[in-house]
Protein backbone atom coordinates (compact mmCIF):
# COMPACT_ATOMS: atom_id res chain seq x y z
CA UNK A 1 0.00 0.00 0.00
CA UNK A 2 2.83 2.34 0.82
CA UNK A 3 4.42 1.60 -2.54
CA UNK A 4 1.14 2.26 -4.34
CA UNK A 5 0.64 5.46 -2.40
CA UNK A 6 4.15 6.55 -3.28
CA UNK A 7 3.49 5.91 -6.95
CA UNK A 8 0.25 7.88 -6.84
CA UNK A 9 2.04 10.72 -5.08
CA UNK A 10 4.80 10.70 -7.69
CA UNK A 11 2.26 10.65 -10.53
CA UNK A 12 0.42 13.57 -8.99
CA UNK A 13 3.64 15.47 -8.50
CA UNK A 14 4.66 14.81 -12.10
CA UNK A 15 1.21 15.90 -13.31
CA UNK A 16 1.38 19.13 -11.31
CA UNK A 17 4.87 19.89 -12.64
CA UNK A 18 3.71 19.20 -16.20
CA UNK A 19 0.70 21.49 -15.76
CA UNK A 20 2.92 24.21 -14.29
CA UNK A 21 5.37 23.85 -17.15
CA UNK A 22 2.60 24.10 -19.75
CA UNK A 23 1.06 27.09 -17.99
CA UNK A 24 4.45 28.77 -17.86
CA UNK A 25 4.96 28.09 -21.55
CA UNK A 26 1.54 29.54 -22.42
CA UNK A 27 2.21 32.63 -20.31
CA UNK A 28 5.64 33.08 -21.90
CA UNK A 29 4.20 32.68 -25.37
CA UNK A 30 1.52 35.24 -24.58
CA UNK A 31 4.08 37.68 -23.22
CA UNK A 32 6.32 37.20 -26.26
CA UNK A 33 3.35 37.65 -28.57
CA UNK A 34 2.32 40.88 -26.85
CA UNK A 35 5.92 42.16 -26.93
CA UNK A 36 6.20 41.32 -30.62
CA UNK A 37 2.87 43.03 -31.25
CA UNK A 38 4.03 46.18 -29.46
CA UNK A 39 7.30 46.12 -31.42
CA UNK A 40 5.48 45.80 -34.74
CA UNK A 41 3.05 48.53 -33.72
CA UNK A 42 5.99 50.80 -32.91
CA UNK A 43 7.61 50.00 -36.27
CA UNK A 44 4.38 50.79 -38.10
CA UNK A 45 4.16 54.08 -36.18
CA UNK A 46 7.72 54.98 -37.22
CA UNK A 47 6.90 54.07 -40.83
CA UNK A 48 3.88 56.37 -40.77
CA UNK A 49 5.92 59.19 -39.25
CA UNK A 50 8.63 58.76 -41.88
CA UNK A 51 6.08 58.77 -44.69
CA UNK A 52 4.30 61.83 -43.29
CA UNK A 53 7.60 63.69 -42.85
CA UNK A 54 8.75 62.70 -46.34
CA UNK A 55 5.53 63.78 -47.99
CA UNK A 56 5.48 66.94 -45.88
CA UNK A 57 8.89 67.90 -47.22
CA UNK A 58 7.75 67.06 -50.73
CA UNK A 59 4.73 69.36 -50.58
CA UNK A 60 6.22 72.08 -48.35
CA UNK A 61 9.23 72.92 -50.54
CA UNK A 62 7.20 73.82 -53.65
CA UNK A 63 4.77 75.84 -51.51
CA UNK A 64 7.55 77.82 -49.85
CA UNK A 65 9.25 78.36 -53.21
CA UNK A 66 6.00 79.59 -54.74
CA UNK A 67 5.37 82.00 -51.87
CA UNK A 68 8.88 83.39 -51.93
CA UNK A 69 8.52 85.15 -55.29
CA UNK A 70 5.54 87.34 -54.29
CA UNK A 71 7.26 88.26 -51.02
CA UNK A 72 10.42 89.32 -52.82
CA UNK A 73 8.42 91.21 -55.42
CA UNK A 74 6.49 93.05 -52.68
CA UNK A 75 9.68 93.98 -50.86
CA UNK A 76 11.23 95.40 -54.02
CA UNK A 77 8.06 97.34 -54.82
CA UNK A 78 7.93 98.91 -51.34
CA UNK A 79 11.59 99.79 -51.41
CA UNK A 80 11.43 101.56 -54.78
CA UNK A 81 7.95 103.03 -54.59
CA UNK A 82 9.27 106.56 -54.06
CA UNK A 83 11.77 106.52 -56.90
CA UNK A 84 10.50 105.70 -60.40
CA UNK A 85 13.91 105.86 -62.05
CA UNK A 86 15.46 103.43 -59.56
CA UNK A 87 12.50 101.11 -59.99
CA UNK A 88 12.96 101.05 -63.77
CA UNK A 89 16.67 100.30 -63.39
CA UNK A 90 15.98 97.48 -60.93
CA UNK A 91 13.43 95.93 -63.27
CA UNK A 92 15.86 96.10 -66.17
CA UNK A 93 18.62 94.51 -64.09
CA UNK A 94 16.28 91.77 -62.88
CA UNK A 95 15.22 91.04 -66.46
CA UNK A 96 18.84 90.85 -67.61
CA UNK A 97 19.74 88.60 -64.67
CA UNK A 98 16.81 86.25 -65.40
CA UNK A 99 17.81 86.08 -69.04
CA UNK A 100 21.39 85.18 -68.16
CA UNK A 101 20.20 82.44 -65.78
CA UNK A 102 17.85 81.06 -68.41
CA UNK A 103 20.71 80.91 -70.85
CA UNK A 104 22.95 79.12 -68.35
CA UNK A 105 20.43 76.44 -67.38
CA UNK A 106 19.60 73.60 -69.72
CA UNK A 107 16.06 73.25 -70.96
CA UNK A 108 14.14 70.75 -68.83
CA UNK A 109 10.91 69.16 -70.07
CA UNK A 110 9.48 65.79 -71.01
CA UNK A 111 10.42 66.54 -74.63
CA UNK A 112 14.09 67.26 -73.88
CA UNK A 113 14.51 64.53 -71.24
CA UNK A 114 15.74 61.78 -73.64
CA UNK A 115 18.23 64.14 -75.29
CA UNK A 116 19.53 65.33 -71.91
CA UNK A 117 19.87 61.76 -70.68
CA UNK A 118 21.94 60.74 -73.70
CA UNK A 119 24.15 63.79 -73.26
CA UNK A 120 24.62 62.87 -69.59
CA UNK A 121 25.66 59.34 -70.47
CA UNK A 122 28.14 60.61 -73.05
CA UNK A 123 29.73 62.88 -70.44
CA UNK A 124 29.81 60.08 -67.84
CA UNK A 125 31.52 57.50 -70.01
CA UNK A 126 33.98 60.01 -71.47
CA UNK A 127 35.03 61.10 -67.98
CA UNK A 128 38.09 58.75 -67.92
CA UNK A 129 39.30 60.46 -71.10
CA UNK A 130 39.18 63.85 -69.38
CA UNK A 131 41.05 62.43 -66.38
CA UNK A 132 43.71 61.07 -68.75
CA UNK A 133 44.02 64.58 -70.16
CA UNK A 134 44.90 65.86 -66.69
CA UNK A 135 41.48 67.19 -65.64
CA UNK A 136 39.60 66.33 -62.41
CA UNK A 137 42.44 64.09 -61.26
CA UNK A 138 42.45 65.32 -57.63
CA UNK A 139 38.82 64.43 -56.72
CA UNK A 140 39.16 61.20 -58.69
CA UNK A 141 42.26 60.29 -56.71
CA UNK A 142 40.55 61.11 -53.40
CA UNK A 143 37.45 59.00 -54.15
CA UNK A 144 39.52 56.11 -55.52
CA UNK A 145 41.86 56.14 -52.53
CA UNK A 146 39.02 56.31 -50.00
CA UNK A 147 37.19 53.45 -51.74
CA UNK A 148 40.36 51.31 -51.75
CA UNK A 149 40.90 51.99 -48.06
CA UNK A 150 37.33 51.02 -47.23
CA UNK A 151 37.62 47.83 -49.30
CA UNK A 152 40.68 46.90 -47.24
CA UNK A 153 38.71 47.56 -44.03
CA UNK A 154 35.56 45.70 -45.12
CA UNK A 155 36.63 42.28 -43.76
CA UNK A 156 37.13 43.85 -40.33
CA UNK A 157 34.05 46.04 -39.88
CA UNK A 158 31.37 44.17 -41.83
CA UNK A 159 31.24 40.99 -39.66
CA UNK A 160 29.93 43.03 -36.71
CA UNK A 161 26.82 44.06 -38.65
CA UNK A 162 26.50 40.51 -40.00
CA UNK A 163 26.28 39.04 -36.48
CA UNK A 164 24.49 41.70 -34.43
CA UNK A 165 20.73 41.94 -33.93
CA UNK A 166 20.76 45.50 -32.54
CA UNK A 167 19.35 47.07 -35.71
CA UNK A 168 16.31 44.83 -36.24
CA UNK A 169 13.78 47.59 -35.59
CA UNK A 170 15.72 50.08 -37.71
CA UNK A 171 15.99 47.54 -40.52
CA UNK A 172 12.24 46.88 -40.45
CA UNK A 173 11.56 50.58 -41.02
CA UNK A 174 14.39 51.24 -43.49
CA UNK A 175 14.22 48.01 -45.45
CA UNK A 176 15.25 47.94 -49.08
CA UNK A 177 11.64 48.03 -50.26
CA UNK A 178 10.66 50.89 -47.94
CA UNK A 179 13.65 53.08 -48.84
CA UNK A 180 13.06 52.49 -52.55
CA UNK A 181 9.45 53.62 -52.09
CA UNK A 182 10.64 56.70 -50.18
CA UNK A 183 13.05 57.71 -52.94
CA UNK A 184 10.39 57.28 -55.61
CA UNK A 185 7.71 59.14 -53.64
CA UNK A 186 9.49 62.50 -53.35
CA UNK A 187 10.06 63.26 -57.07
CA UNK A 188 6.59 61.86 -57.78
CA UNK A 189 5.05 64.15 -55.16
CA UNK A 190 6.89 67.16 -56.59
CA UNK A 191 5.75 66.27 -60.09
CA UNK A 192 2.10 65.93 -59.05
CA UNK A 193 2.09 69.02 -56.83
CA UNK A 194 3.83 71.06 -59.52
CA UNK A 195 1.19 70.06 -62.05
CA UNK A 196 -1.81 70.92 -59.86
CA UNK A 197 -0.25 74.13 -58.50
CA UNK A 198 1.04 75.20 -61.92
CA UNK A 199 4.53 75.35 -60.41
CA UNK A 200 6.93 74.65 -63.26
CA UNK A 201 9.95 74.90 -60.96
CA UNK A 202 8.76 71.96 -58.85
CA UNK A 203 7.95 69.94 -61.96
CA UNK A 204 11.39 70.58 -63.47
CA UNK A 205 13.00 69.64 -60.17
CA UNK A 206 11.21 66.29 -60.26
CA UNK A 207 12.34 65.69 -63.85
CA UNK A 208 15.94 66.51 -62.94
CA UNK A 209 15.78 64.14 -59.98
CA UNK A 210 14.47 61.36 -62.21
CA UNK A 211 17.17 62.09 -64.77
CA UNK A 212 19.89 61.98 -62.09
CA UNK A 213 18.54 58.69 -60.76
CA UNK A 214 18.48 57.12 -64.23
CA UNK A 215 22.04 58.28 -64.95
CA UNK A 216 23.37 56.82 -61.71
CA UNK A 217 21.40 53.59 -62.17
CA UNK A 218 23.05 52.88 -65.55
CA UNK A 219 26.53 53.32 -64.08
CA UNK A 220 25.59 51.22 -61.05
CA UNK A 221 24.32 48.28 -63.11
CA UNK A 222 27.36 48.29 -65.42
CA UNK A 223 29.75 48.28 -62.46
CA UNK A 224 27.83 45.51 -60.73
CA UNK A 225 27.90 43.35 -63.84
CA UNK A 226 31.66 43.89 -64.03
CA UNK A 227 32.67 43.40 -60.39
CA UNK A 228 30.24 40.61 -59.39
CA UNK A 229 30.87 41.22 -55.69
CA UNK A 230 29.12 39.09 -53.07
CA UNK A 231 26.75 40.80 -50.69
CA UNK A 232 27.51 40.46 -46.97
CA UNK A 233 24.25 38.54 -46.59
CA UNK A 234 25.61 35.93 -49.03
CA UNK A 235 28.46 35.14 -46.63
CA UNK A 236 28.11 33.07 -43.45
CA UNK A 237 28.52 35.09 -40.21
CA UNK A 238 31.89 33.40 -39.61
CA UNK A 239 32.79 33.17 -43.29
CA UNK A 240 35.48 34.82 -45.37
CA UNK A 241 34.70 38.50 -45.99
CA UNK A 242 37.93 39.13 -47.89
CA UNK A 243 37.45 37.22 -51.15
CA UNK A 244 34.22 38.82 -52.39
CA UNK A 245 34.85 40.25 -55.87
CA UNK A 246 33.99 38.26 -59.03
CA UNK A 247 32.34 35.52 -56.94
CA UNK A 248 28.64 36.29 -57.27
CA UNK A 249 26.66 34.28 -59.78
CA UNK A 250 23.17 35.69 -59.11
CA UNK A 251 21.78 36.32 -62.55
CA UNK A 252 23.25 37.96 -65.63
CA UNK A 253 21.99 41.48 -64.91
CA UNK A 254 24.21 41.89 -61.86
CA UNK A 255 21.56 43.83 -59.94
CA UNK A 256 21.80 41.34 -57.07
CA UNK A 257 25.51 41.96 -56.55
CA UNK A 258 27.08 44.42 -54.14
CA UNK A 259 29.55 46.90 -55.66
CA UNK A 260 28.53 49.73 -55.66
CA UNK A 261 25.31 50.44 -53.73
CA UNK A 262 22.48 51.36 -56.03
CA UNK A 263 20.36 52.67 -53.13
CA UNK A 264 23.15 55.01 -52.02
CA UNK A 265 23.71 56.24 -55.58
CA UNK A 266 19.99 56.90 -56.08
CA UNK A 267 19.54 58.55 -52.68
CA UNK A 268 22.45 60.95 -53.11
CA UNK A 269 21.65 61.77 -56.72
CA UNK A 270 18.08 62.73 -55.79
CA UNK A 271 19.20 64.53 -52.63
CA UNK A 272 21.77 66.57 -54.57
CA UNK A 273 19.16 67.80 -57.03
CA UNK A 274 16.79 68.96 -54.28
CA UNK A 275 19.60 70.42 -52.16
CA UNK A 276 20.74 72.47 -55.16
CA UNK A 277 17.35 73.55 -56.47
CA UNK A 278 16.07 74.62 -53.02
CA UNK A 279 19.37 75.79 -51.57
CA UNK A 280 17.86 79.17 -50.66
CA UNK A 281 16.24 77.34 -47.74
CA UNK A 282 19.12 76.40 -45.46
CA UNK A 283 17.36 73.41 -43.94
CA UNK A 284 16.73 71.63 -47.26
CA UNK A 285 20.34 70.45 -47.90
CA UNK A 286 20.60 69.23 -44.30
CA UNK A 287 17.37 67.24 -44.56
CA UNK A 288 18.11 65.93 -48.06
CA UNK A 289 21.62 64.70 -47.29
CA UNK A 290 20.58 63.52 -43.83
CA UNK A 291 17.89 61.25 -45.29
CA UNK A 292 20.27 60.06 -48.01
CA UNK A 293 22.88 59.19 -45.37
CA UNK A 294 20.28 57.30 -43.34
CA UNK A 295 19.31 55.29 -46.41
CA UNK A 296 22.98 54.54 -47.07
CA UNK A 297 23.50 53.41 -43.47
CA UNK A 298 20.47 51.14 -43.71
CA UNK A 299 22.15 49.24 -46.56
CA UNK A 300 24.97 48.46 -44.14
CA UNK A 301 22.76 47.33 -41.24
CA UNK A 302 20.56 45.18 -43.50
CA UNK A 303 23.76 43.53 -44.76
CA UNK A 304 22.98 44.35 -48.36
CA UNK A 305 26.31 46.16 -48.88
CA UNK A 306 29.80 46.73 -47.55
CA UNK A 307 30.85 50.23 -46.38
CA UNK A 308 32.97 50.66 -49.52
CA UNK A 309 29.91 49.92 -51.70
CA UNK A 310 27.92 52.61 -49.94
CA UNK A 311 30.67 55.22 -50.09
CA UNK A 312 31.29 54.74 -53.81
CA UNK A 313 27.56 54.70 -54.56
CA UNK A 314 27.09 57.97 -52.66
CA UNK A 315 30.08 59.54 -54.43
CA UNK A 316 28.75 58.47 -57.84
CA UNK A 317 25.24 59.74 -57.14
CA UNK A 318 26.48 63.10 -55.88
CA UNK A 319 29.00 63.59 -58.68
CA UNK A 320 26.65 62.64 -61.51
CA UNK A 321 23.89 64.92 -60.22
CA UNK A 322 26.11 67.87 -59.29
CA UNK A 323 28.59 67.96 -62.15
CA UNK A 324 26.57 66.44 -64.98
CA UNK A 325 22.80 66.83 -64.56
CA UNK A 326 22.96 70.23 -62.83
CA UNK A 327 25.94 71.55 -64.79
CA UNK A 328 25.18 74.81 -66.64
CA UNK A 329 25.06 74.30 -70.40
Amino acid sequence: MKVAGGLVSEDRSWWLKERASRLKGVMWAGTSHRAEGRRRQGIRRYERLCCVAWLGIAFWCPLVGAQEKPQRGGAVAEQTDGDNAARSNSAAEATAHSSSLAGAEREVSWRTLPRNFLQDQKDVWLFPVRVAQGRHWLPTLVVTGATAGLIAADPHDTPYFRRTARFEGFNDVFSGRNTAAMMASVPSAFLVSGYFRHDSYAGKTALLAGEAYADSAIVDVVMKMTTRRLRPSDIAPNGNFSDTFFNSHKGFSGTSTSFPSGHAAAAFSIATVFAHRYRQHRWVPWVAYGIASTIGFSRLTTQAHFPSDIFLGAALGYSIAKFDVLRPR
